[in-house]
């Protein structure tokens, strides 16, 4: 394949040198992008906070960073941020549904550029790619044009640095990637690309890339577990730092944003009143805790599942039931899944739930919920997908009978189960991201100053010290929470030089041990 045929079904080069490809650089949405982008970094004060102590000293010069996360406005200032301290930045979006395209479109023309004149950052994103579209802009991301590549990776699931790490183990191994190996749709994208660029670039396209990558920052829990599953089996090719662990990210981003935007998802899809309803979260972890907090807000009557007895035994505290699905899955209006594992509700099961149940996902994954058992049925001619609007859709089950009138039930599906809150809706407030995207920062910064500290690039040096993933030290954690405080009005009591002393910490923190749960 040469480098000018098209990509699958894309239509699109494969290597496009494209400055940018987004929906819309129309005025009207640039306009409307960047007074969001305003209004949105007035509430991120983390982020305004860097941006006014490393004014002038840009302490990221010299970084390449690559970002694979939803292309929200929230997202944007954290790239304008990164480019304010000196960093170049090349972007995509991690979902096919979570670009809001007015961002993509102001971070492209920049806070000093024009709709004819862009000078803002190269951005491959739009709302509703298909997943083809969508590994090719993880590709024009990656490929940096003047460099052959980034130096440092800002991801959030791990899809750009799983190409990397594939693209490399195949060539290693001397095998060429075969898109027919798999049944998984998004995986044989996955290996197109890669199949593709082989034989558009030979045999060390992706080493040499994976050559020049000093780091990642990692931000959310499927990709922190894909980091940590390679530093087992000893495959991790740079180091890592987990962003998803860091106090004032996951409670924040999972925990408090979750409570904030899971309904603003389901009254935006749907109208449909959630007080009263009865609703099962599937998971009570951060995610399933804010979900649960969520719903409950609007008072609706709640159950979890749950394997992990402790998480259980929080959710019976607080006076929610612990159930089995198959147990409750014809008595629940909305089912919300929040695991980040896969299969967690089935085609089978959602067959006999009520007519116009509500099915979504805020876990991180497309595969919580079984979409592809649910086109089987389609394929089989046993069931019908109506769009209601984008995103929203409609599953009719021809053969069942416990529908109006004794005929076949309906449920509805949103985001076709993949994250509901930016599918549906906006995702999390800029306050919330404010403190996840403080940490993603300060977690490139530490990279570009310091990424060997925490291993060698196995490619430039395979005797090396092995590649760590880390998380940041509490410090910077605590200093993620002061910067937010004022927002509040809060004012946090010192301790006197005796108080220190007794309970043995520094006056100015930290506070706790690393062990700590907070």
């Amino acid at each position: 394949m040469n480098a000018q045929n098209t990509f699958m079904d894309t239509g699109l080069p494969l290597f496009a040198n494209l400055p940018n490809k987004v929906a819309d650089l129309s005025e009207a949405t640039v306009r409307f992008g960047r007074k969001e982008l305003d209004l949105a970094l007035h509430e991120m004060p983390g982020l305004a906070s860097l941006r006014e102590e490393y004014a002038g000293s840009k302490p990221l010069a010299g970084a390449r960073i690559m970002g694979s996360l939803h292309m929200t406005v929230q997202t944007a200032v954290l790239i304008e941020t990164l480019v304010e301290l000196g960093a170049e930045v090349r972007w995509v979006s991690c979902n096919i549904f979570s670009t809001q395209d007015h961002a993509a479109a102001a971070t492209v023309v920049g806070p000093n550029g024009t709709v004819d004149n862009p000078a803002g950052v190269p951005v491959f994103a739009w709302k509703g790619e298909t997943l083809p579209e969508y590994w090719w802009c993880t590709l024009q991301a990656l490929a940096w044009p003047e460099h052959g590549g980034c130096n440092l990776i800002l991801d959030d699931g791990g899809d750009a640095t799983l190409l990397v790490h594939l693209g490399a183990e195949l060539e290693a191994k001397g095998e060429m990637p075969d898109p027919e190996s798999t049944d998984n749709a998004e995986f044989k994208c996955v290996l197109t690309v890669l199949r593709d660029v082989r034989l558009a670039k030979g045999d060390t396209y992706w080493t040499e890339m994976a050559k020049g990558i000093r780091g990642v920052s990692e931000e959310t829990t499927t990709g922190v577990h894909r980091l940590y599953e390679r530093v087992q089996n000893g495959t991790l090719l740079f180091p890592g730092i987990n962003v998803n662990d860091s106090v004032t990210k996951s409670k924040f981003d999972n925990v408090y944003g979750c409570r904030h935007s899971l309904v603003d998802a389901i009254m935006r899809a749907t109208d449909f009143l959630i007080s009263g309803k009865r609703a099962l979260v599937l998971g009570y972890g951060d995610v399933g805790k804010g979900s649960v907090q969520s719903l409950q807000g609007q008072m609706a009557r709640v159950s979890v599942t749950e394997i992990d007895p402790i998480c259980a035994l929080q959710a019976c505290m607080m006076g929610i039931d612990v159930v089995r699905m198959d147990d409750v899955v014809g008595e629940m209006d909305i089912f919300v899944t929040s695991t980040g594992n896969f299969d967690l509700i089935t085609a089978e099961q959602m067959m006999k739930m009520k007519h116009n149940a509500i099915v979504c996902n805020i876990g991180h994954f497309d595969n919580e919920i079984d979409i592809a058992g649910l086109e089987a049925l389609v394929a089989a001619g046993k069931a019908e997908k109506i769009e209601i609007k984008p995103q929203v859709h409609e599953w009719r089950f021809l053969e069942t009978t416990h529908g109006p009138n004794n005929g076949p039930h309906s449920i509805i599906v949103l985001a076709e189960g993949r994250l509901v809150n930016l599918g549906c809706a906006t995702g999390h407030p800029s306050m919330v991201m404010s403190a996840s995207f403080t940490n993603q920062t300060l977690a490139q910064m530490e990279l570009h100053a310091n990424a060997e500290a925490y291993g060698d690039n196995m490619l430039t040096n395979p005797e090396g010290k092995k590649p760590q993933v880390i998380t940041l030290p509490k410090y910077l954690d605590e200093k993620v929470a002061r910067l937010h405080l004022a927002k509040f009005g809060a004012k946090l009591t010192e301790l006197t030089d005796a108080q220190a002393k007794y309970i043995g910490v520094q006056k100015e923190g930290p506070y706790k041990p690393e062990h700590y749960r907070y």
